[in-house]
């Protein structure tokens, strides 16, 4: 059963090793072990890809948008076997079926949810989708690989 909860960016950043810049999930507002995650990213004008994506018209640029996927995925993996030893990463390693259906700007809080499809040999496959205002802004079946480091 899918559980509300509210991990913030402190736990989240005990789960993953991206830093500012690059951390791009905010919170996480709902949580199921081995099967789903629902988190959120704010996206503000301070963002500094925005100074160059596009000059007079900032848009999210669509990588960006996949990697937000990527790390809730991420987050789905680490919290359902508790925590993330040091020596450990997960690594994207896949994407297939990428679709963006509307634009991302400053402004918009983007809805992350990932379902978890499968895993084998440390290799997890998951559905994804990156909303705004309930409309699909980008979804796509993602991999990744956990690794020792």
């Amino acid at each position: 059963m899918s559980e509300a909860v509210s991990i913030d960016v402190r736990e989240i950043m005990r789960c993953l090793p991206h830093r500012y810049p690059f951390l791009l999930v905010d919170k996480v507002t709902e949580f199921e072990a081995n099967v789903r995650v629902k988190a959120i990213k704010n996206v503000t004008i301070n963002e500094p890809f925005f100074m160059g994506h596009f000059d007079g018209y900032p848009v999210m640029p669509g990588v960006l948008i996949i990697e937000a996927l990527a790390q809730a995925a991420g987050i789905l993996s680490i919290k359902s076997v508790g925590e993330r030893p040091e020596n450990e990463l997960y690594f994207f390693v896949g994407i297939d079926n990428a679709r963006f259906k509307r634009q991302v700007v400053p402004g918009d809080q983007l809805t992350l949810e990932v379902e978890q499809v499968a895993v084998k040999r440390g290799i997890a496959k998951y559905n994804a989708r990156a909303l705004v205002d309930g409309q699909v802004a980008c979804e796509a079946q993602i991999m990744c690989a956990k690794r020792e480091v």
